[in-house]
């Protein structure tokens, strides 16, 4: 099949099976544009997504199906979120609703993908929202204090100054979300917590949301600490990628911990693909690449 440009539209060449899929495609997405709740902020990200989405249905039914067989293409159905800048957050794929989802249906809410799937932003975002809502008190936010062979003994300054280097993405993304001047009133107010996972011991965490970042880099007795941290009317979001661990080779607990928890209630979990990575379309092929080492 061809498509072939014809000024402000296209023509379409090819078997008539195949022509007759693309026509009915092309209707869907304008009927999915005009449609999407989230229409202002679409970008080709959110086109091409469609599009793969909809090769991948039709190579899981490997053959082409009649129009009362094909589903319209997925939109987000809810906003998650206005930043302080007036920007709307909506999930821009099916495995980011489902995780958005997971935090309200669940307790603790796993994420495993690689980078760019907005593991760490849509979490802190989410998170924003309950606290925004009055569904809890405050937001804690951890990450272990493992990079690349560093340790905190090794970096300049007090312990503020030695933790921040590992919290920046979450910064970012708070900053992102309530701007950088709420963030930091809300950590004079205690209603923002960031700290390593090494200061969440002998706590009972209630109220809150509670955000583990880089899981990757816990062991597996610091994931059960963490865990157990869990009080009333709180979530917990666990992410981390899989292929970037900074730990000895076994130390890292969170792939054992995501098999233990499987098909247990109230614990979700959300597994990200690169067909999520919504960073600059560089990142995706970065990834496949690295895949194929």
């Amino acid at each position: 099949m061809e498509i072939i440009p014809r000024g402000n539209g296209f023509q379409i060449e090819g078997e008539s099976a195949k022509v007759d899929f693309a026509l009915d495609f092309f209707k869907k997405l304008e009927a999915n544009y005009q449609e999407r709740p989230d229409r202002d902020f679409t970008d080709s990200f959110d086109f091409a997504y469609i599009l793969k989405d909809a090769g991948k249905e039709l190579r899981k039914k490997k053959v082409w199906e009649t129009d009362t067989d094909r589903t319209m293409p997925w939109k987000p159905s809810e906003k998650i979120l206005t930043t302080y800048r007036g920007k709307h957050i909506y999930p821009r794929t099916r495995n980011q609703e489902t995780y958005f989802r997971s935090f309200q249906d669940n307790l603790i809410t796993f994420a495993l993908g690689p980078a760019g799937t907005g593991k760490t932003f849509l979490s802190v975002a989410t998170a924003c929202r309950f606290l925004q809502s009055g569904t809890i008190d405050k937001i804690i936010l951890t990450r272990p204090a493992v990079e690349a062979g560093e340790n905190l003994g090794f970096l300049p300054g007090d312990l503020n100054q030695k933790v921040d280097p590992y919290l920046r993405p979450v910064y970012d993304a708070l900053g992102e979300c309530i701007g950088a001047e709420k963030t930091q009133e809300y950590i004079a107010l205690t209603k923002i917590e960031i700290a390593p996972v090494a200061f969440m011991r002998g706590r009972t965490l209630s109220n809150a949301f509670i955000i583990l970042d880089e899981a990757q880099n816990c062991t597996l007795a610091q994931l059960k600490m963490i865990m157990t941290r869990l009080g009333r009317n709180s979530r917990m979001c666990i992410s981390g990628d899989s292929t970037q661990i900074d730990l000895d080779h076994g130390r890292s607990g969170l792939e054992k911990v995501v098999t233990l928890f499987k098909n247990t209630d109230q614990i979700g979990m959300v597994f990200f693909g690169k067909e999520d990575i919504t960073r600059h379309p560089l990142v995706e092929v970065i990834v496949r690449k690295f895949e194929e080492l």
